[in-house]
């Protein structure tokens, strides 16, 4: 049997796909290899959302390219929003590449790379008893695409319209994950309040948590990525009283300005995103929120970013994801002139920077002292690590194998990007 590697690059959704991709190989007997040197298959997950990251893409097929002039029998397939629908310039772009697989099609990438390797049908059923064992926390894909048309965005050109996954498929993967060790998944989608709203009859998110909290020896859940608009009581009183649902929410504001959020047809004010928060904090004041910004969008004038700086400031998120506008070819920001200088650019992003980790600061200094539950992912040299519920990064010291397990740690040292702390109570029963 084959041997495979996957790379993968970009959001949540790429990790998620290429662990379920994973996952299938392993069980009709594929051997994953650390290395792409000695794959008989290798599987990039690609993203387009930033021009570094499809640069990044680009390097790893032209060394592809090299691997397989010397090795004729490795099959490549190209994976992610690089792939998409037309893949006739793809094809004389990288003629080394055997398969292109849209993120938009429906039909099984492994049974396309099976095809792909002329394997025969024995290969095409699980055997008994074979597993992969997953991490701790695992994504778990619930629906893709994107129906809204943000000015700046590609992902609804290259995952195409939404499309979410029956509930119980759902549960079955999630109910599956626990069994071989999984405590934590994180729901994944580009408009996660959106789920259900295509299938018949129609579901929501918090139904679907309300289905997912009850699966035996699942510990907690996260969802991301929010969208103010869609963001609704329910859901609200889901993550305030589901037991398993985490005080954790990604919600993006992309700008703390009326005109720019208008240019980026955000389909929302600035004030519709702070009743959102208010809503959630007036719940649980101690909800950890984080938020995507993008710096230099075409038109930001000075004001409007001082206006970001100063809802960054009256909002406190616990983490900020800051980018640079790169134009994405295909999408209408595109068209417009790119008018804010890269130099302008970089110290916007610096200001923000700067800035967050200053209310980070103050945030996770309030926590010196107190006793938070930990869930641990695993170490980094030597050192546990895991995260609370309000997803803040934890480390501390242990001779036990902790890996998997719910501890309580007393926080000591805080900084804006983690937290020291010691055991104080054993590992909770799981």
């Amino acid at each position: 049997m084959a041997n495979y590697h996957i790379w993968t690059i970009g959001c949540q959704m790429n990790e998620a796909d290429a662990r379920r991709l994973s996952d299938e190989l392993d069980l009709v007997g594929f051997e994953a290899s650390e290395s792409v040197e000695q794959a008989d298959l290798a599987v990039l997950y690609s993203c387009v959302v930033r021009q570094a990251a499809e640069n990044k893409v680009h390097g790893q097929l032209l060394r592809l390219r090299d691997l397989k002039r010397r090795r004729p029998g490795l099959k490549i397939a190209l994976a992610g929003c690089l792939a998409g629908e037309e893949t006739a310039s793809l094809q004389r772009a990288y003629p080394w590449v055997d398969l292109f697989v849209s993120p938009k099609a429906d039909i099984s990438l492994r049974n396309q790379i099976l095809d792909l390797l002329d394997l025969d049908e024995r290969y095409r059923v699980e055997p008994e008893g074979a597993q992969r064992v997953p991490g701790v926390s695992a994504g778990v894909t619930i629906h893709q695409g994107c129906n809204r048309r943000c000015t700046y965005c590609i992902i609804p050109f290259r995952r195409g319209s939404e499309r979410s996954r029956q509930p119980a498929d759902l549960r079955a993967e999630v109910a599956g994950l626990v069994q071989r060790g999984t405590r934590e998944v994180v729901l994944l989608s580009q408009i996660v309040e959106r789920y259900g709203w295509d299938l018949e009859p129609r579901r929501t998110l918090a139904e679907l948590l309300a289905l997912l909290n009850d699966v035996p020896g699942l510990e907690r859940i996260r969802f991301l990525t929010s969208y103010p608009r869609d963001f609704g009581a329910d859901l609200v009183e889901a993550v305030a009283t589901l037991p398993h649902v985490c005080e954790d929410i990604n919600l993006p504001i992309q700008a703390g300005d009326d005109t720019v959020l208008r240019r980026m047809a955000r389909g929302y004010k600035v004030e519709d995103y702070l009743r959102v928060v208010e809503a959630l904090r007036a719940r649980m004041p101690e909800i950890g929120i984080s938020t995507d910004v993008i710096v230099g969008f075409p038109g930001e004038t000075e004001q409007q970013f001082e206006n970001t700086l100063r809802v960054m400031e009256q909002v406190r998120w616990d983490v900020v994801h800051v980018a640079m506008f790169s134009p994405r070819e295909g999408t209408i920001a595109a068209g417009w002139p790119d008018d804010v200088p890269p130099a302008e650019k970089k110290r916007r992003l610096h200001a923000v920077e700067e800035l967050q980790a200053r209310i980070a600061a103050e945030i996770n200094a309030r926590l010196a002292g107190c006793t938070r539950e930990v869930l641990v992912e695993g170490q980094s040299k030597g050192r546990w690590y895991g995260r609370t519920r309000t997803n803040k990064l934890v480390f501390f010291d242990h001779p036990d194998d902790l890996r998997g397990q719910l501890v309580q740690v007393r926080i000591g040292q805080t900084s804006p990007w983690a937290l020291q702390g010691e055991l104080v109570a054993a590992p909770v029963a799981v």
